[in-house]
């Protein structure tokens, strides 16, 4: 991509409504546009960073077994209130509508009950079982706080799955395999080491759950951790009964503010119950499916990632989610040597399947490192005067600042195989 034809700009100042760190940086930089309070429009740059983190989860997700789809985002009021979760007494934060042909109709901001209402169509024994099926979708929850920016929006994009099983051991068995299957999508996110499994309550979902807690200034949850024994408690089931239950003393634990970045809930059987999703066991006889959910915030890692990476001059983003690899800044005049000698660099990185965004505009030097730095990019490749008479670049790494120069064909011979 050539900057020039880029068309969203970088800006010095966010909007004054916006408090919130990542979304000062990311509206800055040019990557989402603000629509309203906790709504946000994903521009060219932070498009390909939510594209990028969804195939990361994808890829887990295939590894255990799941199956993508998508499911509609407009929920039939009469299957919620089998489960009593269309009641606003039980889920606050129901996005509602009149339909014109009469009766309500809500916007998805979880989808146990269409998923399971679904699934009567495909399983009906326990030979059609084990089944996990997910999507990433955006949800509509109407939340009273909108002031983390991308963290906790109204409007977000979720990885939300859901597992069927015939018997609590098979069932079991996969809830416990989808715990490392999110280590390993946070670890290749650069979060894992300050990403801590962790006891928590259930909510709208069930009694108790295990969240994945971020260590994170700005993030909203108060969570327990004790380092040592890898264990990790949420605030609000941190008691006497918990502490017993999980071998954990209160002098052992360490307070830390956290952003919760995925969930998975044990539905057990209660959920197919009262949906009546049931199958036939190997007696013969009827039984409620066993049941799991498992959600991640896709949009809400993007502000999470920005969070604990970005520094006093910008984003800072892990190469495994960067919009580009390498940021080419050219500092030559239009048809000068300079320039001439970074569009042929440009050429070469793009045949050789290096993702590079080219910054061939007409500016000050200064400008350009300035924008470069709030970008991002995990490494900025610079054509000078001297680069351009001597085929040696400066390649400047953005998290440490560490400046090398290297030959075009060492360069492309690592970007390529990066």
């Amino acid at each position: 991509m050539r900057q020039s034809r880029l068309f969203t700009k970088a800006r010095k100042e966010a909007p004054a409504d916006e408090v919130a760190k990542n979304a000062q940086l990311l509206i800055r930089a040019g990557y989402v546009h603000k629509e309203m309070a906790g709504v946000y429009d994903y521009l060219p740059l932070g498009l390909k960073v939510v594209d990028k983190i969804k195939q990361i989860v994808r890829e887990e997700m295939n590894a255990i077994g799941g199956e993508e789809l998508i499911m509609s985002s407009l929920q039939r009021k009469e299957l919620w209130e089998r489960t009593s979760r269309w009641s606003d007494e039980v889920v606050d934060v129901w996005f509602k509508s009149e339909l014109k042909a009469g009766g309500e109709v809500g916007f998805g901001w979880s989808h146990e009950e269409p998923i399971g209402e679904m699934m009567k169509n495909f399983i009906a024994s326990y030979k059609d079982l084990p089944v996990s099926v997910y999507q990433f979708q955006t949800k509509l929850r109407n939340e009273l706080r909108a002031k983390s920016g991308i963290m906790r929006g109204r409007e977000f994009v979720m990885k939300d799955m859901y597992s069927f099983a015939a018997d609590e051991a098979s069932h079991l068995a996969y809830y416990e395999s989808t715990k490392p299957a999110y280590m390993k999508v946070f670890k290749r996110l650069g979060i894992g080491d300050d990403t801590y499994i962790t006891f928590a309550a259930g909510g709208a979902f069930t009694k108790f759950s295990h969240e994945f807690q971020t260590i994170c200034d700005a993030g909203e949850d108060v969570t327990y951790i004790a380092r040592e024994k890898g264990i990790a408690i949420n605030e609000e089931v941190l008691n006497d009964e918990t502490l017993a239950n999980l071998g954990v003393r209160r002098e052992e634990l360490e307070q830390f503010a956290t952003a919760e970045v995925g969930n998975i809930f044990n539905f057990g059987q209660q959920k197919a119950a009262d949906l009546g999703l049931m199958v036939k066991d190997r007696e013969g006889k009827d039984a409620p499916v066993w049941m799991g959910s498992y959600g991640i915030g896709v949009t809400r890692l993007v502000g999470v990632l920005v969070e604990k990476f970005a520094d006093e001059k910008g984003l800072v983003w892990p190469e495994a989610v960067a919009p580009y690899a390498v940021h080419l800044v050219a500092l030559g005049k239009p048809g000068d040597d300079v320039t001439k000698a970074a569009d042929a660099f440009y050429e070469e990185l793009a045949k050789a399947g290096v993702e590079t965004l080219y910054d061939d505009r007409d500016m000050s030097a200064g400008a350009k490192f300035a924008e470069s730095d709030l970008l991002g990019m995990p490494h900025r490749i610079v054509v000078g005067k001297e680069a351009a008479e001597t085929g040696r670049f400066e390649v400047v790494t953005r998290a440490t600042g560490a400046v090398e120069k290297f030959g075009r064909e060492e360069i492309i011979a690592h970007f390529a195989h990066a």
